[in-house]
C-alpha cells in the first residue's frame, strides 16, 4: 500500500502529486456547487427525523447526494425499506454506465482498490476525466498519470461534500425553516448536471426525465421519481442506438 500511494523512488512520487494536484484543480470550479448541495442534504438529513450519528453514517456511507435526497422524503413518510433502497437502486443506475467506461483505465488494479475507486466516483469527476481522457488509444489508458488525475478530483470532491455535510448536520437545529434550503440544493444539483449534458441523447433523457417527473408527481411514495429516472434511461440509451444506426446507414 505505501508502494502504491508514494511510489517507488522520489521521482514517481513527485509525479504523482502533480498528477494529483491537477486532478483537484480541473474538479474546484465545481466545488461550491458541491459545498452547497452537501450543506443543504446535511440539514435535510437531520429534518427529517434523522439522528446526529444516522446522518452521519449516511453522509459517509452513502457519499451519493441524489441518491440521499431522493431517499429521505421517502424515510420522512415512513415508507417501506424496499420502496427506499430501490429509489436510491435507481438514482444510482448511472454508475453502472459510468463504471463501464472507467474500466478500461482501473481494470490492473485489486478489487478491493476498484471498490475504493468506486466509492469515490461522482457524477462531475467522471465528466471531467472522460472529457480529458476519452480520446486516449486503448494502450495508453490506466496510466499514474490518469489514475492520480482521478484520485486527485475524487478527494478533493469528497472533502468538499463530507465537511460541508457535515457542516450541515450540526447547524440544522440552528436553520428556519422558512429558509426554503430545499430550491438552494436543487440549484447546485442543476449546477452539477448541466455540463454532464454535452451529447443528444444525454439531452434527450433529461428531458424526458424531467417531463415525467412532473406529469407523475402525484404518484404515491414519491414513486414518480424512480419512474422518471427509469423512462429517462431508457430514452437516452433508445437515442444513442437510433443515432448509431444512422450514422451506420450513412
Amino acid at each position: 500500500m505505501q508502494k502504491w500511494l508514494f511510489g517507488p523512488d522520489a521521482a514517481v512520487a513527485s509525479q504523482r502529486r502533480r498528477d494529483f494536484l491537477r486532478g483537484m484543480q480541473a474538479i474546484a470550479p465545481a466545488a461550491a456547487a458541491t459545498g452547497m448541495w452537501g450543506l443543504v442534504t446535511g440539514v435535510a438529513m437531520v429534518k427529517v427525523g434523522l439522528t446526529t450519528g444516522q446522518a452521519l453514517a449516511m453522509t459517509l456511507l452513502v457519499f451519493a447526494g441524489s441518491a440521499q435526497l431522493a431517499a429521505l422524503p421517502l424515510l420522512a413518510a415512513a415508507a417501506p425499506v424496499w420502496v427506499v433502497l430501490l429509489t436510491a437502486t435507481v438514482v444510482n443506475l448511472r454508475f453502472v454506465i459510468f463504471s463501464a467506461a472507467l474500466q478500461p483505465y482501473f481494470r490492473r488494479f485489486s478489487a478491493g482498490r476498484r471498490l475504493l475507486l468506486g466509492y469515490l466516483s461522482t457524477d462531475m469527476g467522471f465528466a471531467v476525466f472522460l472529457s480529458r481522457y476519452a480520446d486516449r488509444p486503448a494502450h495508453e489508458r490506466g496510466s499514474s498519470e490518469q489514475v492520480w488525475f482521478f484520485l486527485g478530483m475524487a478527494a478533493s470532491s469528497w472533502l468538499a461534500w463530507q465537511s460541508t455535510s457535515v457542516i450541515g448536520i450540526f447547524l440544522a437545529a440552528q436553520v428556519p425553516a422558512e429558509w426554503g434550503l430545499e430550491f438552494v440544493a436543487i440549484l447546485g444539483l442543476i449546477a452539477l448536471m448541466m455540463p454532464m449534458i454535452f451529447s443528444r441523447p444525454a439531452l434527450i433523457g433529461a428531458v424526458t426525465a424531467g417531463v415525467v417527473a412532473v406529469l407523475a408527481a402525484g404518484l404515491p411514495l414519491k414513486l414518480g421519481l424512480v419512474l422518471a429516472v427509469v423512462v429517462g434511461i431508457a430514452a437516452a440509451m433508445g437515442a444513442e442506438i437510433a443515432l448509431q444506426r444512422a450514422a451506420g446507414n450513412t
